[in-house]
């Protein structure tokens, strides 16, 4: 497999990881498309949400209420939009689920008018 994320979550490509625990590991984007812009990454690789068994959903859910919790931490505290792009229509590059958080400024839908 030639994942990206799973290289990074096994040490072969460095990434300052900010929080990690048994479920997810977060980065920064190296792209980032806000003043702050994570990626929340779930340990298991599977592409779509449609490709989750019920441990993987499980493991998903508690990611996601990890997230309120490291708001001091990652600088959330006025606001935040997760984001999960499913499949090339919708924009996905790194074929490994993970959750975009993006914050530290007002967002919009500028693109969702077209």
């Amino acid at each position: 497999m030639d994942c990206v994320f799973c290289k990074i979550r096994d040490g072969e490509i460095p990434s300052e990881k900010l929080y990690e625990d048994e479920d997810m590991f977060i980065i920064r984007d190296i792209e980032p498309k806000a003043a702050k812009h994570y990626l929340m990454i779930p340990k298991r690789h599977y592409k779509l949400i449609s490709d989750m068994t019920d441990a993987d959903a499980e493991s998903f859910a508690r990611a996601l209420r990890k997230i309120p919790a490291l708001s001091d931490k990652l600088g959330l505290n006025g606001g935040y939009r997760l984001m999960v792009n499913q499949g090339d229509d919708a924009g996905q590059t790194v074929f490994h689920l993970h959750v975009h958080i993006l914050a530290g400024q007002p967002l919009d839908f500028p693109d969702l008018k077209k």
